[in-house]
């Protein structure tokens, strides 16, 4: 097989994969169908059945094969009332029991509906039953109900392969039959499967294939147009942002000024009599142009209507950032370590701000390194679609007095440090609703830790 084919054949359960709804939409749907359509369907069923046991002699036919038939299907019946009570018990409290025990009770309920619908064809015409429409509604039910994925396209060849066993059992058992017996069954034995059988397998099969495909293109539409909210909520709360970065240094940088020239007025017109005020008026201007400074470096560090919301890779990305700071050309003795996951979800991010998160922690356990040690990239996706990145380098860790000022801005333990590395990454976190944490001990290195959550709401809160 040539590779590409086998890389395509590798990334196709990815192109199948779809993010199951959200818990509160799965329960909604799961009640709606189960609760509201299927329920009160399957009670009446039920009573049905336990009423042909009154009105029909179901044991009292002349010939052991309608007998044990009989038998069985009263058998698999009464296993299937059992199950029954707990699958309504289950459903009726659905909002205090954990989801996944619901969606269980749903798939397991599924099969047992079609394992005694399998039953009740065999004994009402085999191949020939009408209730062959039954095992259609069973695969079009599960579609509504069990996130589309591996578990629906099994089961509901699960609910074929019952259809498939009617068809075996009805070709077998009748065919062993004399004449006498099958008149008094009034049945009509079939010599083979036949085509109406492959006919109707056919229609399961065609039908497992169009519920899954149309929930794949509609649930896919769904998240083109989330996606296509989220970046526009994004772009503008961005944009607000940093029109109110620019508005406030903008008004505290002119009434700066105007301080910077009065007291330049008042220098001047001292400066042939030496005193007191002269040296105040010099650290007015001192304060003034350190004020001046810190408000042109928040500038650049809140420019948030710059560059534009993409789809970022994070491997990508991850890469592109171990190759700056780790150029491939500069021989170093520090080892990179990469652990990553498969299949991450898009982040929806400016490229700049994702950047210089990993560029910041990347150039922060390099420096604490000092040239020489190993640092570690996990790269995770959790089971809500978040995703969490840490770096851990195994350095001489960060005391613990200092831990809880790290992400504070201006705050640095370096020489030549700014302070405003870890800083822009915790507000660059925040910015998507993410968070950043920091494990730490002496002698053992320290571990960064940055999550993104699968759906971001910008957040506006400044780093302190």
């Amino acid at each position: 097989m040539k590779p590409s084919h086998a890389q395509w054949l590798k990334r196709l359960p990815a192109l199948l994969e779809i993010p199951a709804p959200d818990s509160a939409r799965l329960l909604h749907r799961i009640k709606i169908v189960e609760r509201r359509i299927m329920l009160p369907v399957k009670l009446v069923f039920i009573g049905m059945i336990l009423y042909s046991f009154k009105s029909t002699p179901w044991f009292e036919q002349s010939y052991a094969f309608d007998v044990m038939a009989t038998e069985t299907v009263q058998l698999i019946f009464w296993f299937y009332l059992m199950a029954n009570v707990v699958f309504i018990a289950i459903l009726l409290a659905a909002e205090r029991v954990p989801l996944a025990v619901v969606q269980w009770s749903v798939v397991t309920s599924s099969l047992a509906d079609a394992l005694l619908i399998a039953g009740l064809a065999l004994l009402s015409g085999g191949l020939d039953s009408i209730l062959f429409w039954l095992f259609v509604t069973l695969i079009i039910r599960n579609s509504a109900t069990v996130p589309p994925g591996v578990t629906q396209l099994l089961l509901n060849f699960a609910i074929a392969l019952c259809y498939a066993l009617v068809g075996v059992l009805d070709v077998s058992v009748l065919s062993n039959l004399d004449d006498t017996t099958l008149r008094a069954l009034d049945m009509t034995p079939h010599e083979d499967l036949g085509e109406p059988f492959f006919l109707r397998l056919f229609v399961l099969l065609l039908t497992t294939a169009s519920c899954f495909g149309a929930q794949l293109l509609l649930e896919r539409q769904e998240i083109a147009l989330a996606e296509m909210a989220e970046f526009a909520a994004r772009e503008n709360q961005l944009r607000s942002a940093g029109r109110l970065a620019a508005e406030f240094a903008h008004r505290i940088k002119n009434p700066l000024a105007i301080i910077n020239n009065a007291a330049f007025s008042l220098e001047r017109s001292l400066r042939e009599n030496k005193n007191s005020a002269a040296e105040q008026i010099g650290i007015i201007q001192e304060e003034v142009a350190r004020a001046d400074n810190v408000i042109t470096q928040i500038m650049g560090y809140a420019q948030l209507t710059e560059g534009r919301v993409e789809r970022l890779d994070v491997v990508e990305e991850l890469e592109r950032a171990i190759a700056q700071v780790f150029p491939p050309a500069v021989p170093t003795q520090i080892q990179i370590h990469r652990d990553y996951a498969e299949h991450f979800p898009p982040l929806l991010m400016q490229r700049s701000h994702l950047s210089e998160i990993f560029l910041n922690l990347l150039q922060n356990a390099r420096d604490a390194l000092g040239g020489k040690g190993n640092i570690s990239i996990i790269a995770a996706r959790k089971r809500n679609y978040a995703i969490e990145i840490s770096v851990c380098d195994d350095g001489p860790g960060i005391p613990w007095e200092k831990m809880e000022r790290i992400f504070e801005a201006y705050y640095t333990t370096k020489e030549k440090g700014s302070g405003l590395g870890l800083s822009i990454v915790k507000h660059n976190a925040e910015l998507y609703s993410g968070d950043v944490r920091v494990e730490s001990k002496l002698g053992q290195g320290a571990a960064f830790t940055v999550t993104f959550p699968a759906k971001a709401i910008i957040s506006l809160r400044k780093s302190s």
